[in-house]
Formats: C-alpha cells, sequence, structure tokens
C-alpha cells in the first residue's frame, strides 16, 4: 500500500475513532462547493455512478436510509412513492444545504443529524441502505458496520459506492497522481483546504477495497456483487444481511464471501446516449486536434506575419484558452463514453 504521508495533528485528529465532531466542522466548512468539486474531481461522472447505486435499492423496499448524506444529493435519487427515505448525516451545515435544495414535501428526503455508530433507528427497521463517498470516514469501520447490520432488517439490502486507491494496471500513476497532488489542489478551491489533503490520505487509508470486503464478510453481509468505475478510482458494493438465524450468520462466515460483478441491465436508451456520446467526443477531440495544429502554425509564423504585438499575444491567449478548454471537454467526454450511461 502506498504510505500515508504525515499531516498537522489538527487534521490528523480526523482519523482517530469515532472522530463526529472533527467530522461535522470539517463538512460544515466545505458545505457550499462541496457537490461542485466533486463533479471536478470525478470528471462529472459521480451522478452516474449514484444512479446505478440507486438501480440497486429493490423496489419494494419502503424505508430507505441514506448515511452520510452530505448535501442529500446520493438520497434525492432515492426518493419513490410510497417509500420513506431518510438521509442521515453528522454536518448540520451539509443538513441544511440539502433542506434547502431538496425541500420536504411530497415524497422527498427527510433529512436529521445522526451519528452513524450510534443511529437513531429501531433494529431491523430499515429495508435498505446506500452510503455515497462516506463510508472511508467511519473509523473503526468494524463497529460501523455492526450498527449498520443493526438496523437492517432480515434480508435488507447495503449498498456502498466508495472512492478507491489506486491498485494495479497501467493507468495506476496516473491515478495515484490525481490522488495525491490533484485532489489537493482542487480542494484549494474550497473554504478549507486541509479537507482535500485529508480527502486525499482518506482514499489510501482506505485502500483498493479488498480490505473492506473481508470487513463485510466478517460482519456477516452476504455479497450480491460489486462494479468499479472509471479504471478502478470508484467501486460499487452491495450485499444483503442473512435473513436466517445465528446458523445461517454463521455458515456464511464459514463458507466466505464471493464478489461477482453486478448486472448490467441494458436500457433501451443506452445505444443512442452511447452514440451521441462517441460522436461529440470524436468531434471535441478533432477540434483539439486542430486547435494544436493552428497554434503550433501560428507560433511558427507570427514572427513573419504583419501583425500588431497586441494582435500576436490575443491570438496566443484565444489559442491556449480553446486547448485548455477542449482539451477538458475531450477527457470529460471520454470519461462519460468509457463509464455507464444516463438514462435519466
Amino acid at each position: 500500500m502506498t504510505p500515508i504521508e504525515p499531516t498537522p495533528p489538527a487534521a490528523g485528529d480526523r482519523f482517530r475513532p469515532r472522530a463526529a465532531r472533527e467530522m461535522a466542522g470539517m463538512f460544515d466548512q466545505v458545505s457550499a462547493r462541496y457537490d461542485f468539486l466533486n463533479r471536478l474531481m470525478t470528471l462529472g461522472l459521480d451522478e452516474a455512478w449514484r444512479e446505478i447505486m440507486w438501480r440497486q435499492v429493490p423496489d419494494d423496499a419502503r424505508v430507505v436510509v441514506d448515511l452520510c448524506t452530505g448535501n442529500g444529493v446520493s438520497a434525492d435519487g432515492l426518493r419513490a412513492r410510497g417509500r420513506l427515505v431518510l438521509g442521515l448525516d453528522v454536518s448540520l451545515g451539509m443538513l441544511e444545504h440539502a433542506r434547502a435544495t431538496h425541500g420536504a414535501g411530497g415524497w422527498a428526503p427527510r433529512f436529521a443529524c445522526a451519528d452513524a455508530f450510534a443511529l437513531p433507528l429501531a433494529t431491523g427497521t430499515v429495508d435498505a441502505m446506500t452510503i455515497a463517498f462516506g463510508l472511508r470516514n467511519l473509523r473503526p469501520r468494524a463497529d460501523a458496520l455492526v450498527e449498520i447490520s443493526r438496523v437492517l432488517r432480515p434480508g435488507g439490502m447495503l449498498a456502498v459506492l466508495e472512492a478507491t486507491a489506486p491498485g494495479e494496471g497501467p493507468l495506476a500513476p496516473l491515478h495515484r497522481l490525481h490522488v495525491r497532488y490533484g485532489i489537493p489542489l482542487l480542494g484549494r478551491l474550497s473554504p478549507d483546504p486541509s479537507a482535500y489533503h485529508y480527502l486525499s490520505r482518506s482514499i489510501f487509508e482506505f485502500g483498493d477495497g479488498n480490505a473492506f470486503e473481508v470487513d463485510l464478510e466478517a460482519a456477516g453481509f452476504e455479497a450480491l456483487g460489486a462494479r468499479s468505475f472509471m479504471f478502478g478510482a470508484a467501486r460499487l458494493w452491495v450485499v444483503t444481511r442473512p435473513s436466517g438465524g445465528d446458523q445461517e450468520l454463521q455458515n456464511a462466515l464459514r463458507q466466505g464471501t464471493r464478489w461477482g460483478d453486478l448486472p448490467k441491465p441494458r436500457h433501451p436508451r443506452e445505444v443512442e446516449w452511447r452514440f451521441w456520446t462517441g460522436f461529440k467526443l470524436l468531434l471535441s477531440s478533432a477540434i483539439f486536434i486542430t486547435l494544436i495544429w493552428s497554434l503550433r502554425t501560428f507560433l511558427e509564423l507570427a514572427q513573419n506575419a504583419q501583425l500588431a504585438p497586441w494582435q500576436r499575444s490575443s491570438m496566443r491567449v484565444l489559442l491556449f484558452a480553446g486547448l485548455v478548454v477542449f482539451g477538458l471537454r475531450t477527457l470529460h467526454l471520454l470519461g462519460r463514453f468509457l463509464g455507464p450511461p444516463r438514462t435519466r
């Protein structure tokens, strides 16, 4: 595992067991720009990943909890007629944004402040639970899974979407560079840049997800499947709480958990979405290549061209700006094309 770099004592306190106060303070500070920065860090793909997580929740689930709900972006997609959706988080600042954004009428999610290690819910009363990019903040993880298992009914489902540390493969160095340096750099746009240094370290601490699968098995959960996104930058796990008694739980522990791929249902509009995303990717790539050629040609001919200094400077700025814009757009479209489709 990649070594974790030292952090200042104040930031290090966030890694101590059951650091609810530290977590709440950190997320209160970054709540205003949290979702915006998430979009930047995931090239806008986190929404599609959440949609796949939402699809794992059974249609007949009547009480669904989105734990570590933050601004409520993961709870909103869980709403359905006849379903109670509870968004729980330790940060009041995040919950204020959630209530302001998603309202409180109809079947909108209900939000409440709660500690993940002492959930204000009766035993066996939750049909399904989702956690998006929040589980790595729960330490010790084994204790959090025990509490989650307590509130889930027998046969209840848990879906966990989490950012993971770089593993093996040709893109691992680029992934490692992004997590170690890119995330803290983007965090400078936040009111509390130290929160994104913490985010980077917490991803490395969480690892590639293998240790988490061991913890799920030790807590008695049964695997339904797992799926990776963006070459392993994030993973989704779906498990159930055993529906039998203690004997069935012991059998599950003895047999071990087998992690297969989650089913990938093909939406009728997926082919059309993939075609148009690929078309936009080709168009953006062509413009990007054309801009590279234009900039190179201009730099070669600018000295001999009869242009005023301000005209040369303006042309350079425009060409460089175009390169940056279409370079980022091409990367974004590539990530979307290779990632899960958006069907809503």
